[in-house]
């Protein structure tokens, strides 16, 4: 109990620090980065103009030298730009704009660091907890940091207006390249110098960003602990590895398993270069470095959609004609007389049950659950099934995940036996995505995530679809995490329906790590791979 207590504090202490990072340092150091570029841009709009128009002249007389085959005179072209623009307003142009756009790549995130880093009070008091606390462990790639860390709570009480701090008393190395102006080159300090300020909050961005990836990670703790903490090493390891490995259908040498994988993604990127070639120049291809530094991605934009044929346009308009108006409870008792799914809803006590009108009952508590609508819009207290205190204990003792699971089960399988279905596809490709929902009561389950919930906190729902258009399994994860490693979970516990044997994902849920894992844990096919 004491070791769970302690858990839970730690990361009760590390969910704070992250909502401490997101919402009281990153946001608002963004959005003031952001009023200050708005406000400088009237001045940067003037000075544009006033460039614009001396550029036209300027480009229209050499035009004409080129034209005619003429000498240049310098003073020619000179003479007719101040015709519409003084000498002195073009100066002062030029000088405005080197002034607002500054020639170093990354500016706005620099300035956006800069003004992060005015903001060391705020996390000061945190110093002495994360430095010197001894939950916090690392991997191998965030050794470094750790050790950085380590050494924020003596920076904390140095007295840098004494005694300033040097290039060679810190560690330059977790500094990426948007902090280095902040860090190494502040104009208000005596040059050479570092900013010490500026350097904490940056190593606390960066351990914010390496508790999200795991590569600094707490013990004890449930939510922020090392994923690698359960594996088997060792002796324990040998043991079980020849069935694990049998398991998995990786029953071949390591090379063998790497070749088939290149073979099959040298077809993946060759037919991406075909419908690239006949996307011509609206193909959008261009590589993506992440924000901090990291692997760059290939992204890939404007393939060409296939159009939608006037074939499927009847199509569409056809079956939505031929679809009944009816309520949604009436849609469910249908598709129950189908596929017999509500018969999964047993018992919490596995017992036979004798309730009268319990489909009644579980169709307007499936209702009232989907719709997000609550009990109240259900209830008939004239009618026995639809009572509050029936419904109430139907869902206590009836609704559970392991029955939604099984509904949802049955309703995949006979999605799988509908003959339209089986032209779709053989249920071998599955995509999984997620949604973001703002959860507004207080639970320890959700997280923050400025870019998706402001200053609230929020779940993300994933949803694996496979093709033959069958939701065959879900899960709930806190905040906005990368997704990566919940969609391989996601896969290795779904509802029913055959075992995909190829992923479609987006580029945030890809890591050469997830992408073997997935490899590994897929189907005995050896066309088992991830996208």
């Amino acid at each position: 109990m004491v070791r769970q207590l302690e858990a839970q504090a730690v990361d009760d202490a590390l969910d704070l620090f992250a909502v401490l990072m997101a919402n009281r340092l990153i946001s608002p150091a963004r959005r003031a980065s952001d009023r200050e570029r708005l406000a400088m841009l009237p001045q940067l709009e003037k000075a544009a103009r006033v460039l614009a128009k001396a550029s036209k002249i300027l480009t229209e007389e050499l035009d004409l030298v080129v034209e005619h085959d003429a000498d240049l005179d310098v003073a020619a072209p000179w003479a007719a730009v101040e015709e519409a623009v003084p000498r002195t307003a073009v100066s002062s142009a030029v000088a405005t704009v080197e002034a607002l756009v500054p020639e170093d790549d990354g500016s706005a995130e620099a300035a956006m660091r800069e003004k992060l880093a005015l903001r060391y009070n705020t996390v000061r008091p945190f110093l002495a907890l994360l430095g010197e606390s001894d939950a916090l462990g690392a991997a191998p790639a965030g050794r470094r940091l750790l050790k950085a860390v380590r050494r924020l709570p003596a920076l904390s009480r140095r007295r840098v207006k004494d005694r300033p701090l040097l290039p060679r008393e810190v560690d330059a190395e977790p500094v990426p390249a948007m902090w280095k102006r902040a860090v190494f080159s502040n104009a208000k300090l005596p040059q050479g110098s570092v900013d010490r300020d500026a350097y904490v909050v940056c190593v606390l961005e960066q351990l914010h960003r390496a508790l999200n990836r795991r590569d600094v990670f707490a013990a004890p703790s449930n939510r922020w602990a090392d994923p690698r903490a359960r594996l088997l090493d060792g002796a324990r390891w040998e043991a079980m590895r020849p069935d694990v490995l049998a398991g998995l259908s990786l029953t071949e040498e390591a090379a063998a398993h790497l070749a088939d994988l290149v073979r099959g993604l040298d077809v993946a990127w060759r037919q991406m270069a075909d419908r690239m070639e006949e996307a011509g120049d609206d193909a959008k291809v261009e590589i993506v470095v992440p924000e901090g530094g990291g692997r760059a991605t290939l992204s890939v934009d404007k393939l060409g959609a296939v159009g939608e044929p006037e074939s499927l346009t009847w199509l569409k308009n056809t079956t939505e004609a031929m679809l009944p108006r009816i309520d949604i409870p009436d849609l469910l008792f249908e598709v129950h007389s189908w596929t017999g799914f509500l018969d999964a809803f047993g018992h919490v006590s596995d017992r036979c049950t004798r309730m009268e009108g319990l489909l009644v009952s579980l169709v307007a508590l499936l209702v009232a659950q989907s719709c997000n609508i609550g009990l109240t819009p259900v209830i008939d207290p004239d009618n026995k099934a639809l009572t509050r205190s029936r419904l109430s204990h139907v869902d206590q003792n009836y609704v559970r995940a392991d029955t939604i699971a099984a509904a949802n089960a049955a309703l995949i399988a006979a999605q799988s036996r509908i003959e339209l279905a089986q032209m779709w596809g053989g249920g071998l490709l599955a995509s999984v995505d997620g949604l973001r929902f703002v959860v507004p009561v207080k639970s320890i389950n959700t997280g923050p995530s400025p870019k998706y919930y402001g200053y609230k906190r929020g779940v993300t729902w994933l949803n694996a679809v496979n093709d033959q258009v069958a939701g065959i399994g879900a899960m709930v994860v806190r905040g906005t995490p990368r997704d990566s490693l919940y969609t391989l979970d996601t896969l290795l516990n779904l509802d029913g329906g055959v075992k995909p044997e190829m992923v479609a994902t987006d580029n945030a849920s890809y890591s050469d790590t997830a992408f073997g894992c997935t490899r590994c844990s897929a189907s005995a096919s050896p066309r088992a791979s991830a996208t």
